[in-house]
């Protein structure tokens, strides 16, 4: 094995007779170089996005939802709630009611969806840290009711906590008969804003968080709820929680965790993110042509050496691990610089956020960036792998011309 690999780097890196093949060497090597560069970068910033998107989610997906199988609504059995709270793993849950309704704040309007919630809502998910004006405060200690929309609704509407103009809310009645007025169809009421918060586009412009109380007043419910949100305890098994809970709540319930609850998002994402692997494997491919160019003008010029090598006695194996092995090793260095010149640039980029996102809508204004040691080893080894086809493929079938009793 020493003989062939010390043959093929003295091959590799001497001087070659024809200078086309130095110049189509070191092309290869480039190639494969940006490939695995390319890879590595677009593999750790999808980590990023994943990243970043997952951190956004937790800020408002509990751990666990319950949902009615059908329907809207549901009236979550006491004793269901009594067992729920014995679940080993669950360290409480919140009760919400969810509806659209019409927003009012002075002349302006906006269509929302408000979310009442209990006072566990802010233990069970992490909206109360994402506060961007006041607190997450939904009941003062003398039992009136604030709401907390998102700073999209506040700005449209242009809400802020220290005006004194109240939100009006305005809800369809559900048991009011057809009626020519309009403000016989809804009913309405007001509320003074606590606090702004800021996650994201989608959910700032969407949500208001209401006492539950308020909302169940508003729709005209008494004890009807339109999902029940859990938050495990640290280090709780996710399945293990999840069948538990699931044999609690029976068939009638929907029992989600969090990837179950943005699946189609999670699902696209991961198909991105092969999707982007195969297309730059498809260039390493193509790249590797290069290495099959260089090693078949090597084969013809070393034809002289082919005979020699054989007269000394080497086998017609031998004298194909040697050319195999120098195919190979184009495909190492360039593996390895592309690591290096990756793993340097995703540093970069993690400290110092030189590629900013076009956007004033996200949490981050750079590129998010995480490096995986999985990317690190499934990256070489595809490397490596169309390498060593790359270098086979001329070796098996141009060097049968030079070698006799194959």
């Amino acid at each position: 094995m020493k003989l062939p690999l010390y043959i093929a780097k003295r091959y590799l890196f001497a001087k070659k007779s024809r200078n086309a093949i130095n110049v189509i060497s070191s092309i290869s090597v480039a190639g494969v170089t940006v490939g695995t560069m390319a890879l590595i970068i677009v593999l750790s910033v999808f980590n990023g996005l994943e990243t970043l998107v997952r951190s956004i989610f937790n800020t408002f997906d509990p751990d666990l939802k319950i949902t009615a199988a059908e329907g809207k609504t549901f009236i979550p059995a006491q004793a269901s709630l009594s067992m729920l709270s014995s679940v080993n793993g669950v360290a409480c849950y919140s009760l919400c009611v969810e509806e659209n309704a019409l927003l009012r704040y002075g002349d302006r309007q906006f269509v929302a969806t408000i979310k009442g919630v209990d006072e566990n809502y802010s233990r069970v998910t992490g909206v109360d840290s994402s506060m961007w004006d006041g607190e997450f405060t939904l009941m003062s200690d003398q039992g009136r009711p604030f709401a907390v929309p998102g700073i999209g609704i506040a700005n449209y509407l242009g809400m802020r906590i220290n005006f004194i103009t109240p939100l009006n809310i305005y809800v369809p009645k559900r048991t009011g008969k057809v009626d020519l007025d309009p403000e016989n169809a809804f009913i309405r009421n007001y509320i003074f804003p606590s606090g702004i918060f800021q996650v994201e586009q989608e959910f700032d412009s969407k949500y208001v968080f209401v006492p539950i109380g308020f909302a169940r007043e508003l729709l005209e419910y008494e004890s009807e709820v339109t999902s029940l949100e859990i938050k495990f305890e640290a280090g709780a098994k996710e399945a293990d929680v999840q069948k538990e809970v699931t044999n609690i709540f029976n068939d009638g319930y929907i029992v989600q965790n969090k990837y179950e609850q943005q699946e189609i998002f999670y699902k696209v994402m991961r198909s991105e993110r092969l999707a982007i692997f195969l297309i730059l494997t498809l260039i390493l491919i193509v790249a590797s042509f290069s290495i099959i160019g260089s090693l078949t003008m090597l084969i013809i010029e070393k034809e002289r050496d082919i005979g020699i090598l054989r007269s000394l006695g080497a086998d017609n194996t031998l004298i194909r691990k040697i050319f195999i092995f120098e195919g190979w090793l184009i495909s190492i260095i360039g593996a390895i610089a592309g690591i290096v010149l990756g793993f340097l640039i995703c540093w970069i980029q993690q400290k110092y956020g030189i590629v900013s996102l076009q956007s004033d809508s996200l949490i981050v204004k750079a590129y998010p960036v995480e490096m995986k040691i999985r990317d690190f080893i499934v990256v070489p080894l595809t490397v490596l792998l169309i390498g060593f086809w790359a270098a086979w493929y001329p070796v098996r079938f141009l060097t049968i011309k030079y070698l006799k009793n194959d």
